[in-house]
């Protein structure tokens, strides 16, 4: 679908709006009170993510930063840590949750694209003592939202989660994007969710969904989730009309992510061609971009999307000397192009 408005917004795959198809799926939707009894749209869409990714149970829920901290509680109590990479969505972006409302701590550690070392885990795992944390989980993102859509590989995933569970540690996935890393790498998603204890996924991302993520794992957990929920907030009634279209986003929308990624290489192209830009990473393998801005701009990103603005695309500055660029179902190959030539005129302005 062309970019129906005169400005090509980049900022974030959260930004697609529903189909008609979709709003039809809502509509039509048939609707219970979710927590006193069930609602049936509900119930579907959990047993068929659940079948999908080959876990016993589902639970639906309002945003994917609730499914991580959800999780993050199943696993922990107050007082444990667990382990993610530096750059993870759950340390960075979730305002240290973990901290205010379950009381963790979180051991970062230093990765390339949220990919870890085994021998890392190893050394970040606290002996038992009066005096440490117990490390009880931990946690990897796939695709890596700041690792630029890096798609970590199975064989690594299941290395690490081996690692982990060789001491003691449950394991999460955070995968907001997951299905990004299934079209991207051939892998289905029930490969890489038979790694990890519980996985997190988004449908108001690439799936072009309005709202809901979900978490999935075995009965108990779901269960032990469905309860801090609750506690956190996130128990919904009649939440068949959001379901619905999530419904739609797994049952349609999986396959042509496809096409954002194609759209991504087209924007990662130019930016190769553009003087005073560096992709990082270099390799763009699904439907992020993320370049940093060299000195002759002053290493300033956010002067950089303001000049990007002003031509009719908006990014996202993603740390002082880096921008983001993310495609989505809104974003046509043409528009990939209109943007990419912006990207490549305004850097040619310094050079």
């Amino acid at each position: 679908m062309s970019s129906t408005r005169e400005t090509i917004d980049l900022r974030s795959d959260t930004l697609t709006l529903p189909s008609e198809a979709m709003k039809q799926a809502m509509v039509t939707s048939p609707l219970g009170d979710d927590m006193i009894d069930v609602d049936p749209t509900v119930e579907q869409l959990q047993a068929d993510l659940a079948r999908v990714l080959r876990k016993e149970a589902a639970l639906f829920m309002p945003s994917g930063t609730m499914t991580n901290q959800i999780a993050l509680r199943v696993h922990c109590q107050p007082g444990d840590e667990l382990i993610c990479d530096d750059q993870a969505h759950i340390y960075h972006y979730e305002q240290g949750a973990f901290a205010q409302l379950s009381g963790l701590s979180v051991r970062p550690l230093a990765g390339n694209c949220g990919c870890l070392e085994p021998e890392a885990i190893v050394d970040a795992i606290r002996p038992p003592g009066l005096h440490t944390v117990t490390t009880r989980l931990l946690c990897l993102e796939n695709t890596h939202n700041r690792g630029g859509g890096t798609v970590i590989p199975l064989d690594l995933c299941a290395e690490l989660c081996e690692t982990a569970r060789s001491h003691g540690l449950a394991t999460h996935l955070d995968g907001a994007r997951l299905f990004n890393a299934v079209v991207a790498s051939g892998v289905a998603a029930h490969e890489f969710a038979a790694l990890f204890d519980t996985v997190s996924v988004c449908f108001s991302k690439g799936l072009g969904a309005p709202v809901g993520s979900a978490l999935v794992g075995s009965r108990e957990a779901i269960e032990k989730a469905r309860r801090y929920r609750k506690l956190f907030g996130g128990a919904m009634r009649q939440a068949g009309v959001l379901a619905g279209a999530a419904l739609y986003a797994l049952h349609h929308n999986v396959e042509r992510l496809a096409e954002d990624h194609r759209t991504a290489a087209v924007l990662a192209e130019c930016v190769r061609r553009s003087p005073h830009l560096t992709l990082e990473p270099e390799r763009v393998e699904t439907n992020i971009v993320i370049f940093r801005v060299a000195e002759a701009w002053g290493g300033d990103a956010a002067r950089f999307v303001a000049r990007l603005e002003e031509q009719g695309v908006r990014s996202f500055p993603f740390s002082r000397r880096h921008v983001r660029l993310v495609t989505h179902m809104h974003i046509s190959t043409d528009d990939a192009l209109k943007a990419g030539e912006i990207v490549e005129r305004i850097a040619r302005e310094r050079a």
